[in-house]
């Protein structure tokens, strides 16, 4: 074994983080480290990358003891991290932050030839032709997050990674065709021998990418071995301590009359033709590719992009559109972008609950502070939301907290018709769970829901019904019960 962690424990005051932690892994392997969140996953990193120390336990790296001070000595060490928000500076070059703090210099000044070379070499393990170069001399703000993450991962391997290779939450933020090209310098980095810790809490890519794994929940080992040898769903079961078939809820509930009717649209680009009806008391599923116009037809019926052809009608209205009257008319949308576009970073969880509908927080236009904090209390309780208090700053909270305050706000202001955009991405399998719970409930109560997903099993088990988009055409809904996930694939591909 290349690095055999045994024993390791880690007390933050009386909350044990870790507690007897074992893992080993090999080189030449990806190994997955699973769990949901807190159930120490990063603190076992940051142990191993040198940010913290243990305070029980034995580490060893190649046969010999492992105990590093700092990330530096880590790294010399031949282990680094890469963190799931790659850490560069924007107006740096691509060559200055892979050099960054180990700048060789000649004489006086930055031997510039030395780091593009050492930046190309660190790239050319990463990149071939085929998946496309990166230019050393580019400055990084102006490369898409793709391009960023594996400047990233270049930064790591020419610092240090020459043993093992930890990536936390890699793909999180990347478009499908960046994910593929990640999984493709993954792999080429797995055939020069590194050791790759690779974080994930999309199960999918542990399964096609990962030769081993690593469970943990509440700070200790409750599972190793070999992906192929273990269905996911039982990595489910080892991660939340519950079967896969209770991560979905289905209540008994009968669809009512259509609340959202949807004929002939066509956007500026995409979707080409979609027509669909949405009832009260029902959750409709959209499957597909990224890139087959599921998310522009969310957008052109919540009115965010122009709309070229076609009817939508909400209950018995139907005319132009924008989001302040889709909003008004009881339609509300979940973006796929929920730090971009679905919620206010810089402000609290009361502010982003509430924002969206001030009216009666205060008298005359002005809002109450004790108003506020009540209303966003009783949101908070109604999903469950785990936050300190509601003054709290949003992004302070976990993924899947964030999500629950972004549909809280959605409930706040009383829609009655949702469109959710991949409402579980990024988030751990208890948050999904959670949210599913959440969306269960609505279509009980009488709402309307349809959401968007890349998660076959998700769709399968939430929804009442499910649509395919290929190539910004919607086929006809049809009942789960008529459908399995094979079949959704091939409608979805052409195959």
């Amino acid at each position: 074994m290349l690095l055999e962690v045994e024993g390791v424990g880690k007390a933050f005051g009386r909350t044990r983080a870790l507690k007897s932690v074992r893992l080993a892994a090999r080189a030449g392997e990806v190994h997955a480290v699973l769990g949901e969140n807190g159930a120490g996953k990063s603190t076992l990193m940051k142990v191993l990358a040198g940010v913290i120390a243990p305070d029980e336990g034995v580490i060893s790296l190649d046969g010999v003891p492992y105990a590093p001070v700092d990330p530096n000595e880590a790294r010399q060490a031949g282990v680094a991290i890469v963190h799931q928000e790659p850490q560069l500076c924007p107006d740096l070059t691509v060559a200055e932050n892979v050099m960054l703090g180990v700048e060789p210099q000649r004489g006086i000044l930055l031997d510039r030839k030395h780091m593009r070379a050492v930046t190309e070499g660190a790239l050319a393990q990463l990149l071939d032709r085929d998946r496309g170069a990166i230019a050393s001399d580019v400055l990084v703000g102006r490369l898409p997050p793709g391009d960023q993450q594996m400047v990233a991962i270049a930064r790591a391997l020419a610092q240090g990674a020459s043993k093992v290779l930890i990536l936390d939450e890699p793909t999180s933020s990347l478009t499908a065709k960046d994910a593929e090209r990640l999984f493709a310098a993954v792999a080429a980095l797995r055939e020069r021998g590194r050791c790759i810790l690779y974080i994930s809490h999309f199960l999918e890519e542990v399964e096609r990418i990962c030769d081993r794994y690593t469970v943990l929940r509440d700070g200790e080992t409750v599972g190793d071995g070999a992906v192929g040898e273990i269905p996911m769903s039982e990595v489910v079961r080892l991660m939340v301590g519950v079967d896969v078939e209770e991560l979905f809820p289905r209540s008994e509930r009968t669809p009512g009359e259509v609340a959202l009717s949807v004929k002939g649209l066509q956007g500026a680009d995409k979707p080409t033709d979609a027509s669909l009806e949405l009832r009260r008391g029902e959750v409709l599923g959209i499957a597909g590719l990224v890139g087959s116009g599921r998310t522009e037809l969310l957008r052109a019926i919540f009115g965010l992009d122009r709309v070229v052809d076609g009817t939508v009608r909400i209950g018995s209205y139907e005319g132009p559109a924008c989001p302040a009257r889709r909003l008004a008319q009881g339609m509300g949308m979940l973006s796929e972008d929920r730090k971009g576009e679905g919620l206010a970073a810089s402000m609290s969880v009361a502010d982003n609950l509430t924002l969206s509908q001030l009216r009666g927080l205060g008298p005359l236009g002005f809002i109450s502070p004790g108003r506020q904090r009540a209303v966003a209390q009783r949101w908070i309780d109604a999903l469950r939301v785990r936050v300190r208090e509601p003054e709290q700053p949003i992004a302070d909270l976990s993924g899947g907290n964030q999500q629950k305050v972004a549909l809280a706000r959605l409930l706040h202001h009383d829609v009655d018709v949702l469109l959710l955009d991949e409402p579980t991405r990024g988030i751990d399998v208890r948050s999904r769970a959670e949210v599913y719970e959440v969306i269960d409930r609505l279509a009980t109560e009488g709402k309307a829901v349809l959401v968007v997903s890349s998660y076959l099993p998700e769709l399968f088990g939430i929804c009442d019904r499910i649509a395919v988009m290929r190539r910004g055409r919607l086929g006809e809904a049809r009942p789960v019960s008529e459908l399995d996930q094979h079949a959704v694939l091939v409608e979805a591909t052409g195959a």
